[in-house]
């Protein structure tokens, strides 16, 4: 089925109860901004059943979050264990859950009330404390944990105060208290039904002046009778200085939230006797604080998640060192739009996974041609396979598929909402627990396996990506299996093997026939060659192809590129038109063994290139048909040289880049223009039709119409085959969208178009007869 499960860290969860003491690892979250707010940070504690590995607290310091008003980064410090009674820990579970539900649905029905239970159950759940730290200069006296703001809730009027004047004759909604209690609490007002969160006594009362701008002025006490029908008792009491709860927004996102409408803590003046306190004293900064909590712990936990799968690779082989952040790079999908997602290390390891399987399948299946192969190799790396290949090995439950919500961000000591965790056994020795189950498409999760792969190849560890590959399934190993040849006369006999070496790179080949099986077409008929090169073509193609992602990899910065760019990079330059024109301008076809019907279309792929700049060899020059041979020696020449040098990538590479110069850079990539075109009609929204191919004797027409902005731009192109026609229309019709996108610009400006045009025609004439007066004089 497609519904999969969601995993919970072991972590993050506990299931034994009714000790006498608790014993928590505590580390101390320091807060830091960027920015300059009304509102500081403050440091929380948090404390956990288990103890953190050095990896997560590592990876966990120094992160970055992307809030409203700039960047809040953070800093985790391991701290000694403390003991809790299990009346000490209800306190602190009454205190966030109170705390988080006023953050996150500012609801007076859903927040503390007597028939909560907020002690450790019998069944597993979600067990870890967040507490309020107590300020730098407290804590070589006191505890780190602010134990007064924990036993903020439940609030009582009764207890000490530590005002001078014991003043107890504030009269709120539930009761009097001393004026101390109202300087830092949350309060709730029933007339309005919203919480606020009191910052300070004001030198207002409700007799003081309240400026309404255009409806002019009146006094508190007159609004209040006359907005809410609400007569105040205690007029001469001192006003409240309150702010409303913020939004609480996900900061896990790549780039920074949009500050939306009243999410900021609007300042308001409220009568004590309106108001019902609900925490005190707890500072707005240790609210402000709190806000960040979700997102932090969500990320905590997406890391752990990422940690007990690399546990698990861990329990079944032995790579390098596999970061956990390469990991939970690998998990995480797009749509959760974070710094990290999975794009990057999925291409670089479906590069290294059709590497690997189709030299596997040359190797060992050496009888088969490229057909059967392609086959094969098709069905080991479908999405489907990996689909099935990754559900065994239960990597579904791992993946991260969808952006964060703090709405739905499971309160820890929160019983309100019911969340039955069941234990799984993901190894011998890895058990986590299962929060839900949610549906994740099979294509997300056969990225993710490619991802994985990826993650062990962009640390340089291929061993680890086979040893990965071989426990998911997907049998392969780097064993040299002599390769047997099929050729009855000396290769100099057919080929200049020492002139072809010259211009490949001065390789120097141990056995020259896999040189001659590389330039024979299958239409060659000469009985001393019984191979063709197609075999080599198919080993080549993915040798090729990964190589050069490769070296893109590497070259820029080793992922700082988009995923997309990298992407572009790579089909810019290992592609068919791309090796058509490196065979020619090395001037392979002139050795290429076929018959006189290929040679021929060789030749006419010949002609049509000469009228283009060789300079390069990307950018998709080629308009005219050319012949796929041409593309297909290159590949199998690399092919050729792999299995010659024993399977060594990086002479492969050496040999065959000379050919490929210039490579594409990021500053000279450009789209194909069939892609270019239908992102542009999809992102602006234009209507694309694309008319079915005519073909008429050897020429194939492709007609594209698209409807940008009212106008109609159609062009047919004609080419010897439907793809590089469907090119040249595409091509056409980009152009015509540019200018006719240009021409509407200048004509919104024509108010400063034309005088500036006519001013620099008028200059020009002056000039023009200035010169023409002295040179006639």
């Amino acid at each position: 089925g497609n519904d999969h499960p969601s995993y919970v860290p072991s972590e993050l969860v506990n299931c034994s109860s009714n000790d006498c003491k608790v014993r928590y690892h505590c580390y101390l979250m320091e807060l830091k901004q960027d920015f300059t707010y009304t509102v500081s940070v403050r440091d929380i504690v948090l404390a956990i059943r288990s103890e953190l590995d050095s990896e997560i607290v590592d990876s966990l310091s120094g992160t970055s979050f992307n809030v409203q008003r700039g960047k809040l980064s953070l800093n985790l410090t391991h701290l000694e264990p403390i003991q809790l009674s299990p009346e000490e820990v209800q306190s602190c579970r009454r205190f966030q859950t109170t705390l988080f539900r006023i953050l996150l649905n500012p609801d007076i029905n859903k927040l503390t009330s007597v028939s909560d239970d907020f002690s450790l159950g019998d069944n597993p759940e979600i067990d870890y404390l967040l507490l309020p730290a107590t300020v730098k200069e407290q804590r070589l006296t006191n505890s780190i944990i602010d134990w007064k703001t924990v036993y903020s809730v439940p609030f009582s009027s009764e207890g000490t105060c530590e005002c001078k004047d014991h003043v107890c004759d504030v009269r709120i909604q539930n009761g009097s208290v001393c004026s101390s209690k109202l300087e830092n609490c949350v309060v709730y007002t029933p007339h309005t039904g919203s919480i606020y969160i009191v910052t300070g006594i004001m030198e207002l009362n409700g007799n003081s002046i309240l400026n309404l701008g255009r409806k002019g002025t009146t006094t508190y006490k007159e609004y209040y009778k006359n907005n809410h029908g609400i007569q105040l008792c205690f007029e001469h009491q001192s006003l409240l200085h309150g702010r409303g709860v913020s939004k609480v927004g996900n900061y896990l996102l790549k780039a920074r939230q949009k500050k939306e409408k009243g999410s900021s803590m609007n300042s308001v003046e409220l009568p004590p006797e309106l108001c019902s306190v609900i925490m005190s004293p707890i500072s707005i900064n240790t609210i402000y604080s709190f806000s960040f909590i979700p997102s932090i712990m969500h990320w905590l936990e997406s890391l752990l998640v990422a940690f007990n799968l690399k546990k698990m690779l861990l329990d079944n082989f032995t790579p390098k060192d596999l970061p956990v952040i390469k990991v939970l790079q690998a998990i995480t999908a797009k749509e959760c739009l974070e710094a990290y997602d999975y794009d990057y290390l999925e291409t670089l390891g479906d590069s290294f996974l059709k590497y690997a399987v189709g030299q596997q399948l040359f190797k060992t299946n050496q009888n088969d041609q490229e057909g059967a192969l392609s086959k094969q190799r098709e069905k080991i790396v479908s999405n489907d396979a990996l689909y099935k290949n990754g559900c065994t090995r239960k990597l579904p439950g791992f993946i991260r598929k969808e952006a964060f919500d703090p709405k739905q961000w499971d309160i820890p000591g929160d019983k309100s909402k019911c969340l039955l965790l069941k234990q799984e056994l993901v190894s011998n020795r890895i058990g986590v627990y299962v929060r839900r189950t949610r549906e994740i498409d099979f294509k997300v999760i056969a990225d993710v396996v490619e991802a994985l792969i990826g993650a062990f190849i962009s640390t340089e560890d291929e061993e680890g990506a086979l040893s990965f590959m071989n426990w998911i399934g997907i049998k392969v190993d780097t064993n040299i299996i002599p390769y047997e040849t099929h050729l009855s006369i000396a290769p100099e006999k057919l080929v200049d093997v020492k002139l072809l070496e010259s211009r490949l790179n001065y390789y120097s080949f141990k056995d020259p026939s896999l040189l001659v099986e590389a330039l024979t077409h299958s239409s060659c008929k000469r009985p001393e060659v019984q191979r063709c090169y197609e075999r080599l073509e198919f080993l080549g193609d993915a040798v090729l192809d990964n190589v050069i992602t490769m070296h893109f990899y590497k070259e820029y910065s080793k992922g700082k590129l988009s995923a997309e760019f990298f992407t572009n990079m790579r089909s810019i330059s290992a592609n068919n038109e791309c090796y058509a024109l490196s065979a020619i301008k090395a001037q392979l076809h002139e050795h290429i063994l076929c018959d006189p019907v290929v040679a021929n279309k060789i030749a006419d792929t010949v002609k049509g290139v000469e009228k283009l700049s060789l300079e390069s060899t990307f950018g998709w020059e080629l308009e005219t048909y050319f012949c796929e041979a041409l593309a297909d020696v290159i590949e199998s020449i690399a092919g050729a040289i792999f299995v010659d040098s024993g399977y060594k990538k990086e002479v492969v590479f050496e040999s065959i880049r000379p050919l490929l110069e210039p490579l594409v850079t990021p500053e000279t990539a450009r789209r194909h223009p069939i892609n270019e075109l239908q992102e542009l009609c999809q992102k602006e929204g234009y209507k694309r039709k694309e008319y079915a191919p005519v073909r008429d004797k050897n020429e194939t027409s492709v007609t594209i119409q698209v409807v940008a902005n009212g106008i109609t731009h159609k062009h047919t192109g004609k080419a010897s085959n439907k793809d590089t026609a469907r090119k040249v229309a595409s091509k056409e019709v980009l152009k015509l969208i540019k200018v006719n996108n240009i021409d509407s610009k200048l004509l919104m400006n024509r108010r400063f178009s034309f005088p500036l045009l006519s001013a620099i025609f008028l200059f020009c004439w002056f000039v023009d007869e200035i010169i023409y007066h002295i040179v006639s004089n």
